[in-house]
């Protein structure tokens, strides 16, 4: 019998011999004290027994120790945003900023999505100012263009879902929305890019069941049914039945997977189909602008993901801010994002671009965003987001 230390299950543990630990452990010296295989599952050390137990326990606390100081091997991945003209242009630049300072050693690719001009945009979408393509490239970010087939200027939102098939084919993705920041090493996040996940910061948006119509659990199934997944294993059994949280639901801020065309195809077929042919029992329903956020659970769900795909606190949390408007930031984040926000946005360089939007030069360069602060206990906020807008509103402070 042989002592075995695996790091990935993280316990040591006696097994009997197999014939592969047998050709491994048995050497002509039988005094030899360590042998280590590594492969994708871990590293594996083999003792002999007939070494006495504190010898074991002084060689497993050091292969610990020196496992505890390895460096994990960033994993290879792409970041995605929605750039185009207005406030996203900015909201690109903010991200792409806050990426480069809190993730300095992120080497996979940060694309800027770019919609480009088309029957479905009255205007040209692109970004206006050379300025902020200039900067971006400072930032290493790229500028990638996509067309929209399907949304466009009607739903924005569907940018985040057509975009995808313009990003490399294969390889995987984060996506994040545009008014977001990276505040903490991205390259710590063990994403797991076959079970995809996306945001559980979120309130119960959607459905709104009617008095004498169907409640969630109907709204939901009929759903699930009309794409032929199955309804039961989705729901949070914890949760009561009928309360929102029950039903897989995401905020679409963030969104992963190991192939952006396989996602996005599967995206985009049922966006449309709820969109165009919806089931019955959601007649009393708007999809407007809630589309994205109704398609994401069945994408995810179809794909084999779900809500526990990532340990909780870290995108969201410590790795990542998605702030939707800098009024609410300043008045809901703690001080660690406010840090972040204004370091990033303090060199003179970037500064002369950022101050090209009204709302970046009040809030940040101005300080009205401290006076929004001042309005605020971040231990003691209020529950909806609603009433933390109204409150900002009225103090005369709010922008977009």
């Amino acid at each position: 019998m042989h002592l075995e230390y695996n790091d990935r299950r993280g316990f040591a543990s006696v097994l009997a011999p197999t014939a592969m630990v047998e050709a491994a452990a048995i050497t002509a010296n039988m005094k030899s004290s360590i042998h280590d295989f590594s492969g994708s599952g871990g590293s594996i050390a083999v003792f002999p027994l007939n070494l006495p137990p504190l010898y074991w326990r002084k060689i497993l606390r050091g292969k610990i120790r020196s496992m505890a100081r390895e460096k994990p091997v960033p994993q290879n991945f792409n970041i995605a945003i929605v750039g185009q003209r207005g406030r996203l242009a900015y909201e690109s630049l903010l991200f792409a900023a806050s990426l480069r300072h809190s993730a300095p050693d992120f080497t996979g690719r940060l694309m800027v999505m770019e919609p480009q001009p088309g029957p479905l945009w009255p205007r040209d979408p692109r970004i206006a100012d050379d300025a902020i393509y200039e900067a971006l490239s400072d930032l290493g970010a790229e500028v990638v263009a996509f067309d929209n087939r399907h949304f466009g200027d009607v739903y924005p939102y569907g940018n985040k879902i057509e975009m995808l098939r313009s990003l490399p084919e294969g390889e995987p993705f984060v996506f994040f929305d545009s008014d977001t920041l990276i505040t903490g090493d991205i390259n710590a996040v063990p994403f797991d890019f076959d079970r995809p996940s996306a945001s559980l910061r979120c309130e119960g948006t959607w459905p709104s069941p009617e008095v004498y119509g169907p409640g969630y659990t109907g709204l939901w199934k009929s759903l699930y049914d009309k794409f032929g997944l199955d309804f039961e294993s989705s729901l949070d059994l914890n949760r009561p039945d009928e309360y929102w949280r029950r039903y897989l639901y995401f905020n679409a801020g963030f969104f992963f997977y190991r192939c952006p065309h396989v996602f996005g195809q599967r995206f985009e077929d049922y966006a449309l189909a709820i969109r165009d042919t919806p089931p019955v029992e959601l007649c009393a329903q708007s999809f407007d602008p809630w589309l994205d956020q109704i398609a994401l659970p069945l994408v995810i769900h179809s794909l084999g993901g779900g809500r526990d795909s990532l340990p909780e606190g870290l995108l969201d949390g410590s790795v990542s801010c998605h702030y939707r408007l800098l009024p609410l930031l300043y008045a809901r984040e703690d001080d660690r994002v406010v840090e972040v926000l204004e370091t990033v946005t303090a060199p003179n360089k970037l500064k002369k671009v950022l101050k090209n939007s009204e709302t970046l030069k009040r809030m940040i360069y101005q300080r009205r965003g401290h006076k929004v602060r001042a309005l605020f206990d971040r231990d003691d906020l209020p529950r909806r987001e609603q009433a933390i807008r109204n409150r900002i509103k009225s103090e005369g402070f709010w922008m977009r």
